[in-house]
């Protein structure tokens, strides 16, 4: 061998990202001059530089170069012991080539890069969002994976929940985000949220993200609903108030040229005479004498009047067969809808009298209570003719005002609702007023209005409104 050569120092640390350097001395031990190639070889050759790359050195003579190490800060640059060596080449004798080696020891260091893939996630019930962790130091990563948010609406179902990762790989951690209360309409909402990778000994990384919390209907679909739903309604409403307004013609013609088919008499109250008070003569005193023959005094008759007779309480026009009611201020008769016999609980209304047996407007005034009512009137139900139903109030007992009036089985009784009695009034027409609803009156719905199809109730009696009847046979 023509050479002998040293490192100093043989062993070395460095940190990756950083530098360091080893000297090489080299004396020619030939007897000829020699010019000297040096080629870093090795696992960290890449990293290492030799200045001077030649040297010319004479026999006997000592020269030196300097190895610089220089490893990169990622995960090539392996932590740990790392040997390396320099491949020394003489010119005039290449067969003398010789490789002095050396020991370099890397430092490690920890690097991590999380990133959520996608960074928004969209859904009704559950987000599925990927959590993409990158070693990027040179040593194993061993970390857990946990999430949170603010206002804890969220849960978090993450697989795996831990993680080892080799120096320069990546591992994928799938997570599952479900919201703790579903949005069944209404617009979207955002839940902002974290996956948070915690190391060992250092302060956790937190990757934040996002999760658009759909509703469960959209709003648009909401309101279709909404309009639909009131359409609907609407629509039963109509079709259950609805009656065909079928009149005959030749009443219309009469109508128009001022003829009634129906004349309106005047109701009138019989009413009992009244006889003149009579005096009648109190019976003679017997005279008295006493007893010693002293004169009498005659004892004085006097005339003792009889009380006056009193006013029998007209009933007016009762009982009755087959009458119709036809309201003095809307000049329209109460009337079944349609032209058949009516149902149970079917409503009462006021229509273009007819008074005839093919519509319903017929009634029969049937006294229940001779003398039961108000002043010694007569209490009665009023019973339809097509039908035989009776005008009844919901329930039983007292309705207050605005109550409608319907049909029901007739009962007869004061226990229900049904009985009604006649206030004859000075126009000549009559008040029909409930007996178990505080006396109301039987009226047409709305103020002195009325209508075809207008609805009968109780209200407050009043000679202003329309509440007065006439009670007609019709001809």
């Amino acid at each position: 061998m023509s050479m002998w050569t040293s490192l100093e120092p043989a062993s070395a640390t460095v940190d990756p990202g950083a530098s360091t350097r080893v000297r090489l001395r080299l004396r020619n031990t030939g007897d000829i001059v020699d010019e000297y190639r040096f080629e870093p070889v090795g696992d960290i050759a890449p990293w290492t530089t030799v200045e001077p790359g030649t040297l010319r050195l004479y026999p006997g003579t000592t020269g030196t170069v300097e190895l610089t190490f220089a490893p990169p800060r990622t995960s090539d640059a392996a932590a740990g012991s790392n040997a390396y060596a320099v491949r020394i080449t003489p010119t005039e004798h290449p067969e003398a080539t010789t490789v002095p080696e050396g020991n370099l020891t890397i430092t490690p260091f920890t690097e991590v890069r999380a990133e959520l893939v996608p960074p928004t996630v969209k859904g009704r019930f559950r987000g599925r969002p990927r959590l993409a962790v990158d070693n990027l130091g040179n040593t194993k990563l061993t970390a857990s994976i946990s999430g949170s948010d603010n206002g804890d609406h969220l849960s978090y179902d993450i697989h795996p929940g831990s993680v080892q990762i080799e120096p320069g790989r990546a591992a994928f951690v799938r997570a599952t985000l479900k919201p703790r209360q579903i949005i069944w309409f209404g617009s979207k909402e955002q839940r902002p949220y974290s996956l948070a990778v915690q190391r060992s000994g250092v302060k956790s990384q937190s990757v934040e993200g996002t999760y658009v919390q759909r509703g469960f209907l959209p709003r648009w679909l909401a309101t279709f609903l909404g309009v639909f739903m009131a359409l609907a309604i609407t629509f039963v409403m109509l079709w259950l108030a609805y009656k065909p307004q079928v009149r005959s013609a030749a009443t219309e013609k009469l109508q128009e040229a001022g003829i009634s088919t129906l004349p309106a008499p005047t109701p009138s109250l019989s009413v009992a005479p009244s006889p003149d008070p009579v005096q009648e003569s109190a019976p003679p005193q017997a005279q008295q004498t006493p007893e010693n023959g002293g004169s009498g005094g005659a004892g004085g008759g006097g005339a003792v009047a009889s009380p006056k007779a009193t006013k029998k309480k007209a009933t007016g026009p009762l009982p009755a067969s087959g009458v119709v009611l036809r309201n003095v201020t809307t000049k329209k008769c109460a009337d079944i809808p349609g032209y058949d016999k009516g149902q149970p609980t079917g409503p009462v209304r006021e229509f273009v009298c007819d008074g005839t047996s093919r519509d319903n407007q017929l009634w029969d005034l049937e006294v229940r209570g001779k003398g039961g009512g108000p002043e010694k009137s007569d209490l009665f139900q009023i019973r339809n003719v097509k039908d035989q139903l009776c005008m009844d109030l919901p329930d039983y007992g007292a309705k207050p005002p605005r109550t409608g009036v319907f049909e029901f089985q007739c009962d007869g009784t004061t226990a229900d609702n049904q009985l009604w009695w006649l206030d004859s009034q000075e126009s000549g027409h009559y008040w029909i007023r409930n007996y178990s609803s505080n006396h109301l009156c039987l009226d047409v719905s709305g103020y002195s209005t009325g209508g075809d199809d207008t609805p009968l109730t109780i209200y407050f009696c009043s000679n202003t409104d329309d509440q007065e009847w006439d009670i007609v046979h019709p001809t």
